[in-house]
């Protein structure tokens, strides 16, 4: 039920709702589970949340578009910028604050969902092992 919980606390934290699973996977990890078990199941969760943002943000696009929120011009200049650097800028995906909107901005981009998952997994997954082996 641990790992369970760890999943679910690291699916709402990858989305954009304002959460955080560290404390949770530290807790866990101090109390003697896993910590590969751990960082699997965080991971999993956090990259679950993440492509809920990715496709959040490819059907918002519409949205925001129709709204008059966005205008096509400044969305395409965007976009050339994010196709040169996205990758790159999903390695901060795992940040504080500013990782979870990046991955709202992939989907608004209209980034390639494999490279979405390779940098998004790299980040959260170096991330959660990361803890793991400072805190053990």
């Amino acid at each position: 039920m641990v790992y369970l919980t760890l999943f679910f606390i690291a699916f709402l934290s990858g989305s954009l709702l304002p959460l955080g699973s560290e404390a949770l996977f530290l807790y866990d990890l101090q109390a003697g589970y896993s910590a590969i078990t751990l960082v699997l199941f965080a991971s999993v969760g956090n990259i679950l949340g993440a492509l809920l943002n990715y496709y959040l943000g490819l059907k918002g696009e519409e949205f925001l578009l129709y709204k008059g929120y966005l205008k096509e011009a400044s969305l395409q200049k965007a976009r050339k910028r994010f196709d040169r650097f996205g990758g790159y800028v999903l390695l901060l995906s795992a940040a504080p604050i500013i990782g979870d909107p990046l991955t709202f901005i992939a989907g608004m981009m209209g980034y390639r969902l494999r490279y979405f998952l390779f940098f998004v997994t790299l980040s959260k997954t170096v991330r959660y092992a990361l803890l793991a082996l400072f805190f053990i």
